[in-house]
This record gives structure tokens, sequence and C-alpha cells, in this order.
């Protein structure tokens, strides 16, 4: 299909395993999905912008994107494609390789940023790994969104979630049996929050810092809309995994809310 004349929609492929992900997340946890994504935007163009605590994130939002009729193409590491089984069903399903650390990732950019123009979701993590913060508040984030929406004009809507962490381990595989049968017993709650489009109209591109400036209210605006999510966990998550890392040089500061 040629993106520039024809909008991207999701493969049955894509769709069906979206339905599987809801199924799978209902089984170990309560999902509560809040806010919403506006009718015209479902299809795109559109980038949604999530927070990252948990290898189990991409289950969680695909079944949240799943009940608010949105079909994201996912922005994901270069490891899932090169997997035997996953890599060929991501790239049928029409998902974006990202390979960090390498040339390759501006190509990545390049890909979304088509990919948006032809009318697709595109679904990232600006963090651009699983968070690592002490207080699991999000990090300060990469440029790629910023960038993204900068070359493809369409709005960013954050999304915010909370309680992953507490079915998959941040090791995962490693522990991954003990964090499912532990989640099924307790069913945490999960609750992913679609928020608002970033007002980005002031912040003209190619000015000097402008991706930095645009990328820091992005993550401005996860973190606001995180915060109600947790409001008994203001500083510290109450489930701790002792196998995630704690690193605090991409810490991001908090601006507060209407400020």
């Amino acid at each position: 299909m040629d993106t520039a004349t024809a909008p991207w929609r999701a493969p049955l492929l894509w769709r069906t395993a979206q339905l599987l992900a809801r199924v799978v997340v209902g089984l170990v946890a309560r999902l509560e999905v809040t806010g919403d994504v506006p009718v015209a935007l479902r299809h795109g163009p559109l980038i949604l912008a999530a927070n990252h605590i948990s290898p189990f994130d991409p289950v969680v939002l695909t079944a949240a994107c799943r009940v608010r009729g949105v079909a994201p193409r996912i922005m994901a590491t270069g490891g899932l494609f090169r997997a035997p089984v996953v890599g060929p069903l991501m790239r049928r399903a029409g998902h974006i390789r990202v390979d960090r650390g390498t040339t390759a990732v501006h190509r990545s950019l390049d890909t979304a940023a088509a990919a948006v123009a032809g009318g697709s979701v595109v679904l990232l993590y600006p963090e651009g790994r699983i968070g690592l913060d002490p207080g699991m508040w999000p990090e300060r984030g990469k440029t790629g969104a910023a960038r993204l929406a900068f070359a493809s004009g369409a709005p960013v809507v954050p999304v915010a979630q909370w309680g992953s962490h507490e079915v998959l381990p941040y090791r995962a595989p490693k522990g991954i049996l003990g964090g499912i049968v532990r989640a099924v017993v307790r069913r945490p709650v999960i609750r992913v929050h679609f928020g608002a489009p970033v007002d980005l109209d002031d912040v003209l591109p190619g000015t000097p810092g402008a991706a930095r400036r645009a990328t820091d209210r992005i993550i401005d605006a996860i973190t606001d809309n995180l915060a109600p999510l947790r409001p008994d966990e203001p500083d510290r998550p109450r489930h701790v995994d002792a196998g995630r890392p704690v690193d605090t040089s991409r810490a991001h500061r908090r601006r507060l809310p209407g400020g």
C-alpha cells in the first residue's frame, strides 16, 4: 500500500493481537482505562507518547488502545524484529523497527514520520528505555518524539500508565513465572490514561533548543497525567522490584502542573 495516497489500516493480524492482549491483561490484572482519543484522530495521523515502566507495557498499551478503538504502529527495539517468530509477526503487523545505538535509528524516525504522514497512529516511548528513576517517574526524554511531531505535524497525545510493573519484573524473562503467579493471585490494578494533546504550537521547529523544549513538554504532560494514577504513591512505588537498577543520571525535573 502506498501510504502517500491511502491511509494505513491495521491488518487483521494486529487487530486480533489487540484482542488477545486484552484477554491476557484481564487474566493477570484489572485494567482501568480513562481519558480518550478524539474520534477524528483514532485512525491518525497521531503520535501516542507513553511512559515506560515494565516489560509488560507493550501488552498493556496494546490492550488499552483496543479499549479506545486505536490500532497504533509501535516503535519497538530491533531485537524483537530479529526474533524467529515474533519478528515476522511484528513486520506483518506494521510495527516500526528501532535499532538503538546505531546509525539506523535515524532511518526508523524517517519511517515513522512517513507512517504518520500517511495517516497512521504511531506509539512510542519518549524515554527510550524502561525508566530507572527511583520513584518510577518519567525520565528525561530522548528527542525522537518531538522530532517526529515536527516532521509530521501530527498531534502528540500523552499516555500515562501505572501498575504494569507489578506483573513482570524488570529482568524478565528472569523471574517471569513468579511474577505472573503473584499477579494472578493479587490481581493488581493497571491504570492507563489518555491525556489531552500536548500544545507545541509555540515551539518553532529549527530554532535552537526546540526539540529539547518540546521533549520536556511531552514528558511534563505524561508526568501530569501519571500523578492522578498513583495518588497514594507520590514519591516511591509500593511495589519494589529488587532486580530493578536505579539510575538518576537522566532524572527529569518535574514541572508542577500549571507551572
